[in-house]
């Protein structure tokens, strides 16, 4: 029964941190009996039964509790077979949903080496244009995960694609998270190609992605600031921040002790 399955799907994470906990007791019984469920019912016929191994997958990942070999020769290779472009269509949505969410808990060089390749061919996907708003709405963390080199070889193209498809939807997802792509570049990059391409999508025809585009205007443009003199800095959700400086904290500071020090320092240098 789909139900059982899918009840049993949600309990292999505590499982799997009761494991953990106890590991000189169960030294293997994880890697021989839990994992291979979960990666066996990412291909299940039933939806709901997928979509609950792929929670339990991504908390597993999470909680560290996967083992970089399993990641590499066991959950990678199903994701790409499920991904590949003669797979069913359903399959292939979920397929690029969850690499794009397991990206930011993978090291680099595995997400590099074994998902980017596809994940590149996924933007460019003729038939399916829900694979491509996948990519286009991830887009940011994928940069994130493999860094500056690898997003202004492969990366920097496959989003000149995305911002100029057919489908609004995708511009208006390139724009909103234009920051995150911006921010993972060099300062060149930004100039000459991202803030040429981001002046096409203030100036858009449709105007859902021209108001996107007009809301990541200033995280855009605060990614040209330095960060050390500027205070920005980008969160691991993405999300722009300002990082109030020492001499600023010190100068809203009414101690007296801070003052008194300072006095003290004067007299002695003087």
């Amino acid at each position: 029964e789909p139900t059982v399955r899918t009840e049993l799907m949600e309990q292999i994470p505590p499982i799997a941190i009761f494991l953990q906990e106890n590991r000189p007791k169960f030294p293997t019984a994880f890697f021989e009996y839990l994992m291979p469920i979960v990666v066996r019912y990412l291909t299940d016929v039933n939806n709901q039964v997928r979509k609950a191994g792929q929670e339990a997958l991504l908390i597993l990942l999470e909680q560290d509790l996967v083992a970089q070999s399993d990641i590499e020769n066991k959950v990678c290779p199903i994701l790409l077979d499920l991904s590949a472009p003669d797979s069913d269509d359903e399959y292939k949505v979920e397929a690029v949903n969850i690499i794009c969410k397991m990206a930011s808990m993978l090291s680099r060089t595995t997400v590099e080496h074994m998902l980017l390749p596809r994940f590149c061919e996924l933007c460019s996907d003729g038939k399916l244009f829900q694979v491509r708003k996948i990519c286009a709405a991830n887009f940011g963390d994928i940069c994130n995960a493999v860094g500056q080199e690898a997003t202004e070889r492969l990366l920097i193209p496959k989003f000149f694609e995305l911002c100029s498809d057919s489908v609004w939807g995708m511009r208006k997802a390139c724009a909103e998270c234009f920051m995150a792509v911006s921010y993972t570049t060099s300062p060149e990059v930004r100039r000459s190609k991202l803030s040429p391409l981001f002046i096409s999508l203030i100036s858009d025809t449709c105007r859902w992605v021209r108001q996107a585009a007009f809301q990541s205007l200033g995280p855009f443009i605060s990614t040209f600031a330095n960060p050390s003199s500027a205070g920005l800095y980008i969160q691991e959700d993405g999300t722009l921040s300002i990082q109030q400086s020492t001499q600023d904290v010190n100068s809203n500071s009414c101690q007296p002790s801070n003052n008194k020090t300072s006095m003290s320092s004067s007299t002695n240098a003087t």
